[in-house]
């Protein structure tokens, strides 16, 4: 069932429980739905497999630091989620290196959850006007081309070998979630809060449904879109 309005989505990394479980406290009473991680590869491993619109990114931590977990984001995976570093100690060239990875702001520990939660509304509130969440850096393309399957994001027209391929709005939007981040598992809940976005009482069943009839429509291209038993599809 969708919620008449999408709630967003925050991860936190941060080796301290203390601060991972008030952090998660406060942020779910102003309505964010919120994951948590306690390093860098539990981070990763999260950010691969669900959408996230705010990541709230510890730099010091043993194993994988912060600051790498932030340029495998944007330099591997690709990824415009906001980032927001915290930090106990932070220098200039400290700052500037976090920049340069793609940080979108700074707070510094001990901090004041009003701030966090002020900072992290208005990153996520500047991402989604800018740039839009999520989104690979070659969104701004106007065709999305794999093999035999063709997307023309300006038309809406799809074309498999050639032939074009009738699909309803709603198909339409499933397949090019899934292609824009191709390899990325969306569950079914966030396939509904995306393509569905308001509307309410939808059942998660109808995104298989609705699946089913993509396949069949895009025929040797529909082999692509694979299910991940309980975690939900991608694009191939």
């Amino acid at each position: 069932m969708v919620k008449e309005r999408r709630a967003k989505k925050i991860l936190i990394v941060d080796d301290e429980e203390d601060i991972r479980d008030i952090l998660m406290f406060n942020l779910e009473s102003e309505g964010y739905l919120i994951e948590t991680a306690k390093s860098g590869e539990a981070a990763l491993n999260k950010i691969k497999e669900q959408t996230f619109d705010l990541v709230l990114l510890d730099i010091m931590m043993e194993g994988i630091s912060g600051l790498h977990v932030a340029e495998k984001m944007r330099k591997e995976y690709k990824l415009k989620i906001p980032i927001i570093f915290l930090t106990a100690k932070v220098t200039e060239n400290d700052m500037l290196t976090g920049f340069s990875l793609g940080a979108d702001d700074y707070i510094t520990k001990p901090f004041s959850i009003k701030e966090v939660i002020a900072r992290s509304r208005a990153v996520m509130s500047r991402a989604e006007v800018t740039q839009g969440l999520n989104e690979p850096d070659s969104s701004a393309q106007k065709k999305l081309i794999f093999d035999e399957l063709e997307i023309d994001l300006d038309r809406k027209e799809v074309t498999v070998a050639g032939e074009q391929i009738l699909l309803t709005k709603k198909e339409f939007e499933i397949l090019r979630l899934l292609v824009e981040q191709r390899g990325r598992i969306y569950a079914r809940e966030e396939i509904l809060s995306r393509v569905w976005r308001d509307e309410t009482y939808v059942l998660e069943r109808t995104v298989d449904v609705h699946i089913t009839r993509l396949r069949k429509k895009i025929g040797v291209a529909g082999a692509r879109i694979t299910n991940r038993t309980g975690y939900g599809y991608c694009f191939k």
